[in-house]
């Protein structure tokens, strides 16, 4: 059997993940602690909503194993796998099923993150896009979510350690050096992905962080003049 290594997760793809783990887990910190790192807390949200947009955009400009069009699943494909007959790299077809819901959960997350307050002294950057009922309703679903958003992060880690030690299949060295040792003849090393398709990628998800900071937002009224002080 020859076994050889191919590209499977290119550098951009694997930044993305690591980071978005660094700051899931920063926010989640932050948020349980509150008091005032619930600014931080914000700033965390809006890093990850760049995340997301940057990944959403790799998923169809970057190189093969990243791409939504080949790892996304049809039924066939997840019936095949559950057979044993899904040949592959990169993300499995329930994989790949948990990768979007993740990205789903994450982003509703941010967008409801980016118009909730607190009822103290934290608002998000688009609050004023909404009304009072409005962020209310969307702050509540955002603490809910929190916990979604937890559980199904301990699920992906669980289906992680599930594979390296039941199935023998370690998803966490690919992820870290980028290449999978593999004895398909057809399995192919990742190609595209370059240096302009990263460019656009970062522009979009930067263009995002600044929308998502408010920057699409008409500017504030100036504060009314000051009254002169009588001089008597």
């Amino acid at each position: 059997m020859n076994i050889r290594k191919i590209l499977v997760w290119d550098i951009p793809t694997r930044i993305f993940h690591w980071t978005l783990v660094l700051l899931v887990v920063a926010a989640y910190c932050t948020a349980l602690i509150g008091g005032n790192l619930i600014v931080w807390h914000g700033w965390l949200g809006i890093a990850i909503g760049g995340l997301l947009v940057f990944r959403l955009m790799w998923g169809v400009i970057g190189s093969t194993y990243a791409r939504f069009a080949n790892f996304v699943p049809g039924p066939g494909g997840i019936v095949a796998y559950l057979r044993g007959q899904w040949r592959g790299v990169g993300h499995n077809p329930l994989g790949a099923l948990s990768v979007l819901v993740l990205l789903a959960i994450l982003g509703f997350q941010v967008v409801s993150g980016l118009v909730a307050n607190d009822d103290i002294a934290f608002e998000g950057p688009l609050y004023a896009l909404v009304s009072k009922d409005t962020s209310d309703w969307l702050s509540g679903l955002h603490r809910q979510n929190f916990w979604i958003t937890i559980a199904l992060v301990a699920l992906h880690v669980l289906a992680v350690l599930f594979y390296a030690h039941v199935k023998k299949d370690n998803l966490v060295k690919p992820m870290i050096t980028g290449f999978k040792e593999v004895s398909d003849p057809e399995l192919k090393s990742a190609q595209g992905g370059g240096t302009v398709a990263f460019i656009l990628a970062l522009a979009v998800a930067g263009f995002a962080v600044w929308a998502a900071m408010g920057g699409l937002l008409p500017p504030p009224p100036p504060p009314p003049p000051a009254q002169a002080v009588p001089a008597w």
